[in-house]
């Protein structure tokens, strides 16, 4: 485990743990991060949990903060209150605030305002959404498929009861 007020590391490594108030991160792979600001480029990740969290051409698997910005990259799971996706993927993507997608592939976006432009879709949940995107569900197809799925279920069980 490391542990510091700055840190800059460059170069091919291998690394566990790292605890900084500001870390600067460039190609290499990390099993956690946790800190203030938090900057990636070309690093690979499973957790990364910062204040203000910018990764660029990386991947993580969570990626959590109060500001997160993914240029490039992909995450299993994007959890913040401001969060911004730029020519990403990320299956999952959880907001408090904001949510902005730019031509990047999201699978569930749930944040109290969304704003996209050339961006694809799964479900969105928004109180608000803005710009071009391309959805596979709307509200009324999500409740739909629902509703299929919970009578399948419910004749199954009843079927296995027998």
């Amino acid at each position: 485990m490391t542990t510091k007020n700055s840190m800059d590391i460059i170069g091919e490594k291998d690394i566990g743990v790292i605890e900084a108030e500001f870390a600067n991160i460039k190609q290499s792979s990390v099993r956690a991060v946790e800190g203030g600001h938090i900057e990636m480029q070309q690093v690979g990740a499973l957790s990364i949990d910062g204040e203000r969290v910018e990764v660029t051409q990386g991947a993580a698997g969570i990626l959590r903060g109060n500001d997160v910005s993914l240029n490039q990259g992909i995450s299993a799971v994007t959890v913040g209150n401001n969060t911004a996706l730029n020519f990403s993927f990320s299956p999952m993507v959880i907001s408090k605030g904001e949510a902005v997608a730019n031509k990047s592939a999201v699978g569930v976006m749930a944040a109290m305002n969304i704003k996209t432009e050339n961006s694809a879709s799964v479900l969105m949940i928004a109180n608000k959404v803005e710009g071009n995107v391309t959805t596979l569900f709307d509200w009324r197809g999500a409740l739909a498929l629902g509703a299929v799925f919970g009578g399948v279920w419910g004749l199954l069980s009843i079927f296995r009861r027998r």
